[in-house]
Order: structure tokens, then sequence, then C-alpha cells
């Protein structure tokens, strides 16, 4: 979690930010799961769609590059008929010199009611929703290593859908646990749902704090991680971490030693499921074969991203309808 914490609830109790999930309820975890579930229409079928947004305006702001995610809250904006501005940080006034809220109070201005906010520094998500205004929302897309809500929502509804109660389950998440953000909002995330075992796999160089994690079985055999695991999520592994490898200097020795392959997969269970955040390294954290084989779910959790995403603007328009009829 950040340094930088804030009341993400509304004195109602009603989801108003959403910035991290360790300091949230299960019950406020399961009221997005349940919604967004109800937003997962089969393959095939239109895109669901709802209302409930006509005549707000969403602004996607994200200072870090990220065109899956920006894609994914886009389509939720627009499905809920929002609104929707994208604003491109290379042409933005936060690269002129502007500071990052003299852009949110000016576009806030424009009368738009939710920041969805990408960031690679630590609390900027925060620190904007503690001086917006009282009807404006701020939801975290991405915030340096430490947090990434969404994903971790979406990665639990995937293994909910495929494993069902997850206090059965052992889960692995392989790769460069150390810097990522999308490791530790899993971990938020299956921890309030009691998951059976959680194993984080990785060159030690990879790993995280002892302090970090708790609750979890910390390897550094890719072979002990996978053996017996019933959900296996692959980590993209950037190349500039190769020079704090001593013994694995290049992408080909770090394949070679922890990449996903399909005999590989054949330590896990039979039915164990491959996960991945993207975007994919194939060659690097996971074979290509893996990645498309039959126990991928890869794809499905792009869909869930999207109706995740639904279920928050939905749940926080709560909050702005109440603030604007207090304000009145």
């Amino acid at each position: 979690m950040s340094d930088e914490s804030v009341e993400q609830l509304n004195s109602r109790g009603e989801l108003r930010h959403l910035i991290d999930l360790g300091s949230l309820d299960r019950s406020h975890l399961e009221e997005i799961i349940e919604l967004a579930a109800r937003y997962l229409t089969p393959v095939g079928a239109s895109a669901p769609r709802d209302d409930i947004l006509k005549g707000r305006t969403v602004a996607n702001l994200f200072f870090e590059p990220s065109t899956r995610t920006r894609a994914s809250f886009e389509l939720a904006a627009r499905r809920l008929r929002a609104d929707v501005l994208n604003l491109d940080v290379n042409t933005s006034s936060r690269a002129k010199g502007e500071s990052i809220m003299d852009t949110i109070f000016t576009l806030q201005a424009m009368q738009v009611d939710i920041f969805v906010v990408r960031d690679a520094s630590t609390g900027v998500p925060a620190r904007i929703a503690r001086q917006v205004a009282p009807h404006v929302c701020v939801l975290n897309a991405g915030e340096s290593d430490v947090s990434h809500p969404t994903q971790g929502l979406l990665d639990l509804l995937t293994i909910q859908r495929h494993k069902g109660d997850v206090r059965n389950v052992c889960v692995a998440i392989v790769g460069d646990v150390k810097h990522s953000r999308v490791a530790r909002s899993a971990h938020q995330a299956l921890a309030k749902f009691g998951v059976g075992e959680l194993r984080l796999v990785a060159p030690a160089e990879l790993l995280p704090e002892e302090s970090e994690f708790p609750g979890t079985r910390r390897l550094t055999e890719l072979e002990d991680g996978l053996r017996g695991a019933d959900v296996v999520m692959a980590l993209r592994v950037q190349r500039e971490r190769f020079a704090q490898l001593g013994d694995i200097p290049d992408p080909e020795e770090y394949f070679r030693r922890y990449g996903l392959t399909e005999e590989r997969l054949t330590l896990a269970r039979r039915d164990a499921i491959v996960m991945h955040p993207g975007p994919m390294n194939r060659g690097v954290e996971i074979d290509g074969a893996v990645a498309d084989g039959p126990q991928s779910v890869i794809q499905e959790q792009v869909t869930h991203g999207v109706a995740v995403r639904m279920a928050v603007l939905a749940l926080i328009h709560r909050h702005i309808g109440g603030a604007r009829e207090a304000a009145a």
C-alpha cells in the first residue's frame, strides 16, 4: 500500500475512491465481483451496456503508458454511457511543467466526475483523491510498484470462475514479484478470501522483502513452485532487471531457468489454469504454446477486466449522485 492513505468510502459506506484493496473489507470486494459477473456476456454476444453513467464524465490520466489498461477503462466507461476524455501525457500540460493538481483542478472545472489515474510515482492517486471536490471520484489504474486494484479484482474473479472457493486453491505467482504491483494487489485480494496457499516463485533477487506478502511461501526453484499448483500466474520480467541477476545475465537464461513451458506445466495439477497480466514477453517468462494453450485463461482475464472496471464505475456512481444531491 502507498504511504499516503486515503479514505475510500463515503459516510454511507459506499465506494467513492479505489486506491488499493488492502484497506477495503471483503464485503466491498464481493460487491464489485458480483456486479462484474453480471456485466459478463457469452463469447460472440453483444458487449454489456448500461446507462448508469449517462451525463457523467470520466478522464483517463495515464502519466505512465498502458494501452491495455487504458483501453479497458475507456470501454468500460463508454459501455456505461459516460463521456470519456483520454489525456495524452506526451502533449499534456504536465509535460510542459504544470503540476498534477493544476491539471486535475482544470479538468474538474470542466465538470469531470471521475479521474482514472496511472502514474509511476508512489502516492499520486491518493494525493489526488484527498484534494478533489466532494463529489469527484478517483480510481487507481496502476501506481508505481505498490498497487493495481482493478487487476487484483479481475484476477480474483478469473480464479473464482474456474476454481470456486479460493480457500481450496494453491496459487503460484512466478516472475518479478519484487517490483510487481500486480502481485501485491493479487495478494491483497486473495488473502481477504483466505486463499489456500500462495507461492511466490522467483530468483532470490526478484523476491520481495521477508516482511512483505505475509502468509506466503517464497521459493527460488520453479519446479518446487509449480508442483501441485491449481493456478500459475506468470509475471513480466523487464529487460533492465537482468543487470540485477548475478547468474541470469539475459532473457534466454531466464527462460531456461524460470520460463513457463508445457513440460514444466505438467508439474502443476492437470486442470491448472495459466494467467498473465500482460503484456507478455513470449520466450522469456512464458512459452507461446502455453500462452495460447488449453490451460491459458489470459484472454478471459482481459474480458473480466472490462467487466470489473464497469462494476467499479457503476458502484462509485452512487457516491457522485448522493454528493451532488447533498450539495444542491
